[in-house]
C-alpha cells in the first residue's frame, strides 16, 4: 500500500485547527491544484486528490475524531489493523461502535425503554419498530449540483439468520413466564391502615420480556439480533446543500418482534469547490480579466458547473461589476427549474512590468486631457491625495 502523508501534514494545518481554517486551507490548496488550471498535470491531478482525501476526513468530526484516535485505520478498514478491529470501533456485540454516526446500542434497554418504571402493562412481545440510526457521506461541490449515485457502508442491526430473531437455539421454543404469563409485568397489592395499595413493575423472573428462553441460540446469544455490515446504494438528489440529510425508510436497524425496520438518516457534507462559491440555488464566481479586456470589451470564456461558456464582456466595465448566466446555476431540490451564476468582475493590475511597458503606460496616462475622459473616479482620487 502506498505510503500515505499525514492530513494535517497534506492541508499544511494543525492538528487543533478549528473547521474555519480546515476549510480555508482545502480551498488554498485545491485552488493552487486544481486540474482545470493545470491540464495535462499527473503531478497537480495526484495532489488535488490528496487534497480532497484530506479534507473529506477532516472536515467530518466522526472521521476526524477516528482519524486521531487511530490513524489511517480509523477511517480506512483496509489500512492495516486497529480502530477496533479495523471497522470505526467495533469490537463485539457488547458495545457497538456505529459507523459514520451510527448510534450505541444496548440489548437490555430495549426492553427497558419499553417497561421503564412499570407504570404501563404493555405486550412485551408485540412487534415494534426498530431505531433509526445516522450517518454521513461527503460528495463534491458537482455531485451536489447535479445528484449522484453512491454505496455506502454501515453497521445496522438485524434479525439473526440462526433463529430468525426468536433468541432460541434451532429445535428449542421459548417458554412463557409463569410469574407474569407473557405480560412482561407483575402486580403487588399492599395493604395498609388507609386501604389497598396495587402497584405493577417490571417481572423480575424474565426481565420484562414475558417469556423465558432455555436454550438460547448459539449465534446471537438469545438475543434475536446482530450487528452486520452492509453496503447500501443512496441516491443524493440534484440540489442538496451541505449539512441537509435525506431519509431512507426501513434501513436502519431491524424492528422487534417482527416490527418495521427504522430510518437511515444520512447527512451530506460538501465539499468546498477552488472557484465556485454557492448561496442557496446561486453559483458565485469571482472572474479576473485584463486592463486591456476591461477597457475595450472582449469576449470570455466563463468557467460554469456545465463547461467554460463565452461572454461578450462590454468595453469600459468597471472592477466589481456583476453579470449573470441564467440556468447555469444550482437546481431547485425536487424541480426542474434551475438557479443562475453570478459573475463579479476585477481587473488584474499587472506587477513587475519591464521598462518599456511602464513608459507606454505612462505614454497611455499623457493621453487624457480631462478628468471627465479619465472616468468618475479620478476626482476622489485625486481629493485623497489632496488630504494627504
Amino acid at each position: 500500500m502506498a505510503e500515505k502523508r499525514d492530513y494535517y501534514e497534506v492541508l499544511g494545518v494543525k492538528k487543533d485547527a478549528s473547521d474555519d481554517e480546515i476549510k480555508k486551507a482545502y480551498r488554498k490548496m485545491a485552488k493552487e491544484c486544481h486540474p482545470d488550471l493545470h491540464p495535462d498535470d499527473k503531478a497537480a491531478e495526484a495532489r488535488f486528490k490528496e487534497v480532497n482525501e484530506a479534507y473529506e476526513v477532516l472536515s467530518d468530526p466522526e472521521k476526524k475524531q477516528n482519524y486521531d484516535a487511530y490513524g489511517f485505520a480509523g477511517v480506512d478498514p483496509s489500512y492495516g489493523a486497529g480502530a477496533g478491529g479495523g471497522f470505526g470501533g467495533f469490537g463485539g456485540f457488547g458495545g457497538f461502535g456505529g459507523f459514520g454516526g451510527g448510534i450505541d446500542f444496548d440489548l437490555g434497554s430495549i426492553f427497558d425503554s419499553f417497561f421503564g418504571g412499570g407504570t404501563q402493562a404493555r405486550d412485551p412481545n408485540a412487534p415494534r419498530q426498530g431505531e433509526s440510526i445516522r450517518a454521513s457521506i461527503t460528495i463534491n461541490f458537482e455531485e451536489a449540483a447535479f445528484g449522484c449515485e453512491k454505496e455506502i457502508r454501515l453497521n445496522r442491526i438485524e434479525e439473526c439468520d440462526e433463529c430468525g430473531g426468536s433468541g432460541s437455539a434451532k429445535g428449542t421454543t421459548a417458554e412463557v413466564c409463569p410469574d407474569c404469563r407473557g405480560t412482561g409485568t407483575t402486580r403487588t397489592v399492599r395493604q395498609t391502615a388507609l386501604g389497598s395499595f396495587a402497584s405493577t413493575s417490571r417481572c423480575a423472573r424474565c426481565s420484562g420480556k414475558g417469556k423465558i428462553i432455555h436454550t438460547p441460540c448459539p449465534e446471537c446469544r438469545g438475543s434475536g439480533l446482530q450487528r452486520r455490515e452492509r453496503k447500501i446504494n443512496v441516491s443524493i438528489p440534484a440540489g442538496i446543500d451541505n449539512g441537509q440529510a435525506i431519509s431512507l425508510r426501513r434501513q436502519g436497524n431491524s424492528g422487534i418482534n417482527g416490527g418495521p425496520a427504522g430510518d437511515l438518516i444520512l447527512t451530506v457534507n460538501v465539499r468546498p469547490h477552488a472557484i465556485f462559491e454557492r448561496s442557496g440555488t446561486k453559483v458565485l464566481l469571482d472572474m479576473p480579466v485584463s486592463f486591456a479586456q476591461a477597457a475595450l470589451g472582449a469576449e470570455i470564456e466563463v468557467p460554469t458547473l456545465d463547461g467554460r461558456v463565452k461572454y461578450t464582456m462590454p468595453a469600459g466595465t468597471q472592477t466589481g461589476t456583476v453579470f449573470r448566466l441564467r440556468g447555469k446555476g444550482i437546481p431547485e431540490l425536487n424541480s426542474k427549474t434551475r438557479g443562475d451564476q453570478f459573475v463579479t468582475v476585477y481587473i488584474e493590475v499587472p506587477r513587475n512590468l519591464t521598462a518599456r511597458q511602464k513608459e507606454l503606460l505612462k505614454e497611455f496616462e499623457g493621453t487624457f486631457e480631462s478628468s471627465e475622459n479619465r472616468g468618475t473616479g479620478e476626482g476622489r482620487i485625486k481629493g485623497k491625495r489632496t488630504k494627504k
